[in-house]
């Protein structure tokens, strides 16, 4: 495995440059995360958003998360992401959101933002993708207000059962790299001093959008996409040993909801 695979900065930088790419949101469409704003809508739920509340979307991508939580919730949502936010920024401005949801360039491990800001904060499919996961969890804690929720959505993982060929860096775009048991995704919530008051999986969620990616790979493989380079074959692979670990229970989905005190 190279250095640029094993370096927490290389990987962050990787995972955020993928994340912005054409390719990524022509597989993936408007939401990036298993479950989609179904999930989302399930998570808002049980964090008890009302509106008013300030929301803090932690790797907030192209905003549908954030929209969502504006528009169905009433709440102002501040979107922070490694990633370039010009998208997210057009997305609000053409719904009219400029005012409730703004974006922000930001690392999730030093969230740009002063302590005790937030009503709540989401991260949904990325916790996973952080190399420093017990950091980013007290930063989650810090900005949240005494009282605060955070809610989590991600892959998990019985690291000890993954294929070897999905720990490379497409691993780590894939979301199971360095996914984690739900479990250990706890203990780190916990360490920040934030206290788990729910854990719902949604094993599902991740089949299907799995197989929702295999759909388009072969839909695309099958026509000219100017400007568009993948090696379609190697992708449809990782599909597959993706799919084969959710069957084996190697690899699921989870929803964590925790306190802050």
């Amino acid at each position: 495995m190279s250095d640029t695979e094993t370096d927490p900065e290389a990987i962050k930088a990787c995972c955020a440059a993928a994340y912005q790419s054409d390719v990524v949101n022509l597989v993936l469409g408007e939401s990036y995360h298993p479950g989609g704003l179904d999930l989302t809508r399930r998570l808002a739920q049980a964090l008890a958003l009302r509106p008013g509340q300030r929301v803090l979307d932690v790797a907030s991508g192209p905003g549908a998360t954030a929209f969502l939580l504006a528009e169905e919730f009433g709440t102002e949502v501040d979107g922070v992401d490694l990633g370039s936010v010009d998208r997210a920024r057009d997305g609000a401005a053409e719904r009219g959101l400029a005012g409730p949801v703004r974006f922000h360039l930001g690392d999730a491990e030093r969230l740009p933002f002063d302590d005790a800001t937030f009503d709540a904060v989401v991260c949904e499919c990325a916790f996973c993708l952080f190399p420093d996961k017990r950091t980013a969890a007290a930063e989650f804690a810090r900005v949240l207000k005494p009282g605060g929720r955070v809610g989590i959505t991600d892959v998990t993982l019985d690291p000890d059962r993954l294929d070897p060929e999905l720990r490379t860096l497409t691993g780590w775009l894939a979301c199971l790299a360095d996914a984690r048991p739900a479990a250990e995704y706890a203990t780190h919530l916990a360490g920040a001093g934030l206290r788990v008051t729910l854990s719902e999986p949604h094993d599902e969620a991740l089949s299907r959008m799995i197989e929702q990616i295999e759909a388009r790979l072969r839909a695309f493989q099958m026509i000219d996409l100017p400007g568009v380079s993948l090696d379609f074959e190697a992708a449809l692979g990782y599909t597959v040993a993706a799919a084969q670990a959710v069957i084996d229970g190697a690899a699921g989905y989870h929803l964590l909801v925790a306190e802050k005190a």
